[in-house]
């Protein structure tokens, strides 16, 4: 049962388990990895049908709120982000140079994570979900814990909740009722939010993928670059030019054929197990299409997307803060440590404080999400500070360290490659 166990009986020990609705998930866990030690399904062959179908859809309600200016976390957002700090730091981060290198996770752990629940963080209580209030600001909190154990890992046990969450916020009743059970059970389908493209400087809203219009719906073509966990996906959300409508959403199972998956390991993010999906001439039905082709909806996926990536940057950067401290007070050279040099000071100095704008940036455009109001603003804002000061903070961790910094005997060179990913993703996590 090993690393799945030993990761759940630690969350489900903690008293924020019942505080925010985990207990369930964590109790099945438990008695999944007692039964069949932790096992992953085969679901392949998983078809997507209709359950049980509700007059309207259902959404989470906008965050309550003073209506004073304030981003501090209330009592179980603080217990949730501690009790995944201490998952990051018992079970992801010992193996993150292991995940980093063999370009994936551990079974065990994605199972983990599963059952923990991640995957429904977006989706409403009253489908099964965990969101009784849009949740945005506890996304980003959630992805900034599990970043600072490792980038690459919090993507890959991230990644399959942006569909569920996609579908909390934006799908009709009979794309809920047929889609979200299968995140919703013990066997948690495998999904992917497909937006990136193969061509330099990515424009999300000039996309080559496009879709047809057809009388028994629409025909995908198009290649997505960088998916993550793509071999194991039984559903992806697509990013598709719709003809005279602009880019639209479109789900697109992987039973249907005509999906091409070819393993494509990147610079940063390798423990995500990116790659390649073609998609050739793939018919969907006509309520494939999420969200009605809105372009505001779209534009929110895209703004959304964004701010998951910041959240990943932030914990990533906390991570190396939290590593030069005691290494630039222990690191002696000439006979006293290297924190005495003005320049290493001053370095570490501008690490902190730019985590720490880029964090505040990063919860200021996901509550005013939450709370239902225009974040496009506020998401661009974090996206350049994370962008820009992210891949400064990893290069200047590698810089303090030297030639140690070089190797892969300390996390800071994987910490860097990991940073500038903020700056070329899109898509692939939504808060």
């Amino acid at each position: 049962m090993g690393l799945g166990l030993k990761a759940i009986r630690q969350i489900a020990g903690l008293e924020v388990i019942d505080r925010v609705g985990l207990r369930g998930p964590a109790e099945r866990a438990l008695y999944v990895a007692t039964k069949n030690g932790m096992g992953a399904a085969a679901s392949a062959g998983r078809t997507f049908t209709v359950v049980t179908k509700r007059g309207t859809a259902e959404r989470p309600r906008p965050a309550s709120t003073t209506g004073l200016f304030d981003l501090t976390p209330d009592e179980d957002q603080q217990m949730i982000v501690e009790a995944m700090k201490e998952f990051a730091a018992a079970e992801l981060r010992p193996i993150a140079l292991a995940s980093d290198t063999a370009c994936a996770a551990p079974a065990e752990l994605l199972a983990s994570a599963d059952e923990l629940g991640l995957a429904t963080l977006g989706v409403p209580e009253e489908l099964g979900g965990s969101a009784a209030e849009r949740s945005a600001v506890t996304g980003v909190l959630v992805a900034e814990a599990l970043a600072h154990g490792d980038l690459g890992l919090a993507v890959a046990t991230l990644s399959t909740g942006a569909v569920p969450t996609a579908l909390g916020l934006w799908g009709d009743a009979g794309q809920q009722a047929t889609y979200l059970p299968a995140f919703t059970g013990d066997d948690v389908a495998v999904s992917a939010l497909a937006i990136l493209e193969p061509r330099p400087l990515f424009d999300p809203f000039v996309l080559k993928t496009t879709a047809r219009k057809t009388a028994e719906g629409y025909v995908i073509d198009g290649v997505k670059s960088l998916v993550p966990r793509a071999a194991d996906a039984e559903l992806f959300l697509v990013a598709a030019d719709l003809e005279d409508r602009g880019p639209a959403l479109f789900l697109v199972p992987t039973s249907g054929g005509g999906v091409t998956v070819v393993a494509e390991p990147a610079m940063g993010v390798r423990a995500a197990a990116t790659a390649s999906v073609t998609f050739n001439a793939v018919p969907v039905p006509e309520n494939a299409l999420l969200g009605g082709a809105d372009q505001d909806i779209y534009a929110e996926c895209i703004h959304r997307a964004r701010l998951a990536w910041c959240a990943v940057a932030v914990g990533a950067s906390q991570a190396a803060l939290d590593y030069l401290i005691p290494y630039v007070n222990e690191r002696v050279a000439f006979g006293e440590p290297i924190a005495n040099r003005q320049a290493v000071a001053f370095t570490v100095s501008d690490i902190a404080i730019e985590t720490a704008g880029m964090r505040l940036a990063t919860w200021r455009a996901a509550s005013r999400a939450d709370a239902g109001k225009e974040f496009f603003r506020e998401a661009a804002v974090a996206r350049q500070l994370c962008v820009k000061h992210g891949a400064e903070i990893g290069s200047s961790a590698v810089q303090l360290l030297g030639g140690h910094g070089y190797t892969k005997e300390y996390p800071v060179e994987r910490w860097y490659r990991d940073l500038r990913t903020a700056g070329v993703y899109e898509g692939a996590l939504l808060v």
